[in-house]
């Protein structure tokens, strides 16, 4: 039965906004609502009465206004989505819905819809598909990144070296004033890592602990302490402590440490490699994707996109920015017109959600179950207890619905790469990742 009567009416707000009025059926909300107190009232435990045996009166004193508010929430959207489908329009984004003035049951939904890209010939597209894959070497090379974090420091009293951490404590003259004003400023850094300014770093070579010395350092114009930039400053250093790297070996017990239980080391190379060739994966993808959308956006950016599908899109930008900055320890706050950076950025990325959309809606393209999986448990491999993951995701809806959008979006991207002129492009693991 149809939720939605006749009576619906659509008029153009604006290029591509729409006002949409239109009513739900009394009759059948009543019989909805009806049915499913009856439904209720036949499983009710209520003190004082015998179950099945409830007054209705008091099934609907108790359930009354959640049953009917419940039913009206999903005639509204069923009733809404239907009047889309009827007038054939594509919908972009969310719309917003409210109560007509005139009529309980009348609605007016306000909504933009997708522009009108006109021919999409994705064969006039030039795309480059870049390709790589995992080598013995890029594991020696992970192999050796493990090894490093497990590394231990081990004080000397030799001069320092490349390699080594030093512990310091420094201050600095530049011109009559002094940083900091009082005292020292104690840190560790290791020679050659870059976590200090370079020259102060190479400054470290040849002192053991307890040395000090005057070092002039030449720091650039945008230096980030503004009383430095610019400007060569006298660098007073003292090694307060020097300690070399001591690796471990990579044996059974090193190879253990990473959940191998058997410490085999063929074992150990072939979970490295998987977990490699994951990355590589992903590394690809979001290479294609952005590729493949740099064309899309050169090819139709001249079509107008929905102005607030724009301004909600560069809103979330400007909030995950400023969450971002926040777990960074940074306090920002977004003001009013803090996604107005973000506007040229979100339309580009509306530009090529839409593009996306449209031609899986033209070429009927489907998701494919086989691909979701392999990604869900793809995804949840990377967890401690997989199965866990992949429970959570199928039990959340708006995680599962996440899932597939982004994978679904992934095969209309590999739809397009494959009929576009595309060009193949070799890179290796390291720069395959660098993006």
């Amino acid at each position: 039965m149809p939720a939605a009567d006749n009576r619906v009416s659509v008029e153009s707000v604006g290029s591509l906004e729409r006002r949409m009025t239109f009513s739900l059926p009394a009759d059948r909300l009543d019989d909805v609502v009806s049915g499913r107190l009856r439904e209720i009232a036949r499983g009710a435990k209520i003190k004082g009465f015998r179950p099945g045996k409830v007054p209705a009166k008091v099934i609907e004193q108790r359930f009354g206004e959640q049953v009917r508010a419940e039913v009206l929430d999903g005639m509204l959207r069923e009733g809404f989505t239907s009047a889309v489908r009827e007038n054939a329009l594509q919908i972009a984004g969310s719309p917003q819905i409210v109560a007509a003035e005139d009529d309980a049951l009348s609605y007016v939904a306000t909504f933009e819809i997708v522009p009108d890209f006109g021919d999409i010939d994705v064969a006039k597209l030039q795309v480059v598909r870049h390709t790589a894959e995992v080598t013995d070497t890029d594991i020696d090379t992970m192999i050796g990144n493990l090894q490093l974090q497990r590394r231990t420091w081990i004080p000397v009293d030799r001069a320092a070296q490349e390699g080594d951490a030093v512990e310091l404590e420094t201050w600095s003259q530049v011109g009559d004033e002094r940083l900091p004003a009082e005292g020292v400023e104690r840190g560790v850094t290791m020679i050659g890592s870059g976590a200090m300014f370079p020259a102060i770093e190479s400054a470290l070579v040849g002192m053991k602990a307890g040395d000090e010395k005057t070092a002039d350092i030449e720091f650039p114009a945008d230096w980030r302490v503004p009383q430095f930039a610019g400007r060569t400053v006298q660098v007073h250093l003292k090694a307060t402590k020097v300690s070399e790297s001591s690796m471990p070996e990579v044996d059974a017990e090193f190879i253990k440490s990473f959940g191998i239980k058997s410490g085999d080391l063929d074992q150990f190379r072939a979970d490295i490699r998987t977990n490699l060739e994951r990355e590589l994966k992903g590394a690809l993808m979001t290479r294609l994707r952005r590729e493949v959308g740099e064309q899309l956006i050169a090819a139709y950016s001249a079509v107008e996109m929905p102005p607030k599908l724009v301004e909600n899109e560069a809103r979330d930008m400007a909030r995950q920015t400023a969450e971002q900055a926040r777990r960074q320890g940074r306090n920002v706050e977004v003001p009013a017109d803090g996604h107005v950076p973000f506007l040229d950025a979100a339309r580009k990325r509306v530009l090529v959600g839409l593009l996306v959309g449209e031609i899986a809606r033209r070429h009927q393209l489907q998701l494919d179950p086989k691909r979701l999986n392999e990604t869900l448990r793809l995804i949840a491999s990377t967890y401690e207890e997989p199965q866990q993951v992949i429970d959570l995701y199928r039990n959340d809806q708006q995680l599962m619905a996440g899932l597939q959008a982004r994978v679904m979006e992934e095969q209309v991207i590999d739809w397009i790469a494959e009929r576009a002129q595309h060009t193949e492009q070799s890179l290796s693991f390291s720069e395959a990742i660098r993006q």
